[in-house]
Order: structure tokens, then C-alpha cells, then sequence
């Protein structure tokens, strides 16, 4: 599993008057990778091959969602994904470089699809996230603290929103929502 791209920016310039906004609804998803779930996950039966078609179709329910993938299956997970989606990149300066592997993977893609249009007032966001990963936490692929920090500001997300972790894993994702959404509430104030 990948690091989760969610950056809790700001929706709003701290200059600027609060509209009414509508709450949206928001996923990400970072299940184990095609292939990878027996090799990495045996332990825990929870942790099984994911019917990606049916994973995308659930993500469809969502105002906007984040799905994280490997470099690998860039050739079978887009295709099953609406033809609106964007291909974005988590880029990781230091990497784990393996015996025999080269080039060495370092970075790993995420797809996303809608969220809240960002405003002419509003900074324009990249389409990639450069993160340091997570080493020695006890599961493959846990999501950093600082990474999270990434990828909801494609989506353009509220503190009010919802936001659901649907492979939460080590609960680092949600925490960092969590801590997000108090720090900008007392920002707020």
C-alpha cells in the first residue's frame, strides 16, 4: 500500500469570507496491490486480492476520491476508472532500493476524480506530492503523518466535509483528517 496523497490545505485565503458551502463526500482508498496481498498481508485474512472493478464502482458513489495503485498496474487499473479521472504522482526522495531492482520504484501513482472545483482565488495545486515513506511501523506501506498532507487539496476538501478511509490500516489517514480539521477549526477562530 502507498502513502496516502491527501493534502489538507485550506479551502479559502485566510483573507477571505466563508460561504455557504455544501458538505461533500469524500474516499480514498489504498488496498493491498494487484498481486501483492498474499506476499505482504498472509496474517490477516482481511487482507486479500480486491475486485478493483467493484472497489471503482463504490468509489463512484463519493463527490471525490483518491485511489492509490503501484507503477505495475498502470495498465489495468485506469481502464476500469471513468474517463474523468486524473493520474497524479506520489514521488518519494528517499526510497527503500532493493537487490536487483532497477530502476528502483519511487514513486507510485494515485488516481483521482472530482471534488470541489478550486476557486480563481485559490492557489494552483501540482499533480504530485513528494514524501518520504514510512519505515518499521509494522505493516507495508503505512501512511505518513506528513503525507497525508498531499492530495486533498486536488479534491479541494472542507473541514466539514466527510472523509472515509476505506483501507484504514494503521489509522494514520484518518488521524491526519482528524488533526487537520482541528488545527484549521481553531485557525478559524
Amino acid at each position: 500500500m502507498a502513502y496516502t496523497m491527501f493534502l489538507f490545505l485550506p479551502a479559502i485565503g485566510a483573507n477571505e469570507t466563508r460561504t455557504e458551502q455544501t458538505t461533500m463526500r469524500f474516499a480514498y482508498a489504498d488496498p493491498p496491490y494487484i498481486g501483492q496481498a498474499k506476499k505482504h498481508y498472509a496474517h490477516d485474512r482481511r487482507c486479500g486480492e480486491v475486485d478493483h472493478v467493484a472497489l471503482i464502482e463504490r468509489l463512484n458513489n463519493y463527490d471525490g476520491w483518491a485511489l492509490s495503485l503501484s507503477s505495475p498496474t498502470l495498465k489495468t487499473i485506469p481502464p476500469m476508472c471513468p474517463d474523468d479521472v486524473r493520474v497524479m504522482a506520489w514521488v518519494k526522495p528517499f526510497c527503500v532500493f532493493k537487490v536487483n531492482v532497477n530502476p528502483a520504484y519511487a514513486w507510485e501513482p494515485v488516481i483521482v476524480r472530482g471534488g470541489r472545483r478550486r476557486t480563481r482565488q485559490q492557489g494552483t495545486v501540482r499533480d504530485w506530492v513528494s514524501a518520504v515513506i514510512t519505515l518499521r511501523k509494522g505493516l507495508v506501506g503505512v501512511n505518513r503523518l506528513s503525507f497525508p498532507t498531499g492530495c486533498s487539496g486536488f479534491s479541494n476538501m472542507q473541514p466539514e466535509d466527510e472523509f472515509d478511509d476505506l483501507f484504514p490500516g494503521s489509522g494514520a489517514v484518518s488521524r491526519a483528517w482528524m488533526e487537520w480539521r482541528s488545527e484549521f477549526a481553531f485557525s478559524e477562530y
